[in-house]
């Protein structure tokens, strides 16, 4: 008979640098581990479903990528599949197209905070490799419900963004190498835990607004002057207790770091629009100027030349604030 005290539901958050990181752990992971295990990584909505192979030949526990309302059983992976937020509630598998979160789906923060109301202090959150910071109000979440965290050590990590937000917003963390993760997993899900859960509605709302699956309403909160940068629309502040929160009425939802690079993302998209708008309307002068040319009219020849001229500025100077917001995500600051 299970112990019901266990701690028996393990989540694990990756993103850039992660899959290497997942294969390494799930490598370590004892085959009786009396746990089930729930892992997203960051993928593009119309990436590769190929993560739950690779996972289940990477150590001894099945993995497979997870289907909405599967029963959780201990010694199994479940890994989220592209464009569909992973949770868990009731003790089974639920998938969502809710609403993107920091710019994913799936993302990492509903996992957890699903995991914190389901498992409570059974719950296990571990963050691996990746860039921002989703994950870290999740795992302030299980941290809050008496669950335990752990983080791969930045200094190890091939991107140690999501490491050292999920450090900062916790009180105990630990942090550790992978390896030394897995024995920590394998030990805590052999521990009994004891404290009780506590009542969170911030996370209860959150997680029934993913559930929804992108139902539209209004956010609590005050209405800023800032847009969505995933739909446009109006965003509301809420201060959660990671500090500030920002979400729209479709139910995206930001932190600020997250916001930031939303918003570059947003200006770099429309600045490409403009220099693909730039390019078609030289290409149109281009041809008009040889028409107007060879039909011996000079001064609409001329006329156009000049906006040929004007209109190559604009592309050049669109290229270089391109270039710059490029190079200022990667980190590089400019004078």
């Amino acid at each position: 008979m299970p112990d019901p005290n266990a701690r028996d539901l393990v989540v694990i958050a990756a993103s850039a640098g992660g899959v290497e990181a997942l294969r390494h752990l799930l490598a370590e992971l004892p085959p009786d581990l009396p746990a089930s295990v729930l892992i997203v990584l960051h993928v593009p909505a119309h990436g590769s479903s190929a993560l739950a192979g690779i996972l289940d030949r990477a150590g001894p526990l099945k993995a497979a990528a997870a289907t909405d309302a599967e029963l959780l059983r201990h010694g199994r992976v479940y890994v989220a599949p592209p464009d569909r937020h992973l949770l868990v509630q009731a003790g089974v598998i639920r998938l969502s197209r809710g609403p993107r979160h920091n710019g994913h789906r799936p993302a990492a923060d509903p996992l957890f905070l699903s995991a914190a109301l389901e498992g409570g202090p059974r719950t296990l959150a571990v963050v691996l490799s990746g860039t921002l910071d989703d994950g870290a109000r999740g795992c302030a979440a299980v941290e809050r419900h008496h669950g335990a965290v752990a983080v791969q050590d930045p200094d190890q990590s091939a991107f140690d963004g999501m490491p050292r937000a999920a450090v900062a917003a916790t009180r105990k963390a630990e942090v550790l190498p992978v390896k030394g993760i897995a024995q920590w997993i394998a030990r805590q899900s052999r521990s009994a835990a004891m404290e009780a859960s506590v009542d969170d509605p911030e996370a209860e709302r959150e997680v029934t607004l993913f559930l929804a699956n992108g139902a539209a309403q209004t956010p609590e909160g005050n209405l800023t002057g800032f847009s969505c940068p995933e739909c446009g629309g109006p965003i509301y502040e809420t201060q959660a207790r990671s500090g500030p929160r920002y979400e729209c009425r479709v139910g995206h939802g930001w932190s600020s770091e997250s916001m930031v690079a939303g918003q570059s993302e947003a200006v770099e998209r429309a600045l490409w629009v403009a220099i693909l708008r730039l390019e078609e309307r030289l290409r149109l002068l281009e041809r008009m100027i040889k028409r107007a040319e060879e039909q011996g009219r000079t001064y609409s020849s001329q006329h156009m030349a000049e906006e040929v001229e004007q209109t190559r500025d604009a592309l050049r100077t669109m290229r270089i604030l391109q270039s710059r917001i490029s190079e200022a995500d990667r980190g590089v600051v400019f004078p």
